[in-house]
């Protein structure tokens, strides 16, 4: 997928895998697409420092929307897909597995 084609991730990321300043490893290659604004960011701190809006979380029975943007390939994946993945199921890279602490500020548990 083309940059141009890529969704914008907004938050001070730190290159164009999506990492961001809060969090920067190689396993830190995901944005999520928040429910309250339709916006990707990289995690929950930077959508707290650059939304004008508090964050909501993705209602359980919403799972099945694509809300996981693959900071490697860019292929979304759906709420479900991603919490019951360690990699990306497109290209293979490897998630944070640190990423399930926080689950519950972006998902409904």
């Amino acid at each position: 997928m083309s940059a141009a084609s890529r969704p914008r991730v907004f938050g001070p990321t730190v290159d164009d895998q999506t990492r961001c300043v809060h969090y920067r490893t190689p396993l830190d290659v995901v944005a999520i697409r928040f429910a309250c604004c339709g916006e990707y960011y990289p995690c929950h701190l930077c959508h707290a420092e650059a939304a004008d809006h508090p964050a909501q979380q993705w209602p359980v029975a919403e799972r099945d929307e694509r809300a996981v943007l693959c900071g490697v390939c860019a292929a979304t994946l759906t709420i479900t897909d991603y919490l019951e993945a360690v990699a990306c199921p497109a290209c293979g890279a490897a998630f944070n597995p640190g990423c399930k602490l926080h689950t519950e500020l972006y998902f409904e548990v």
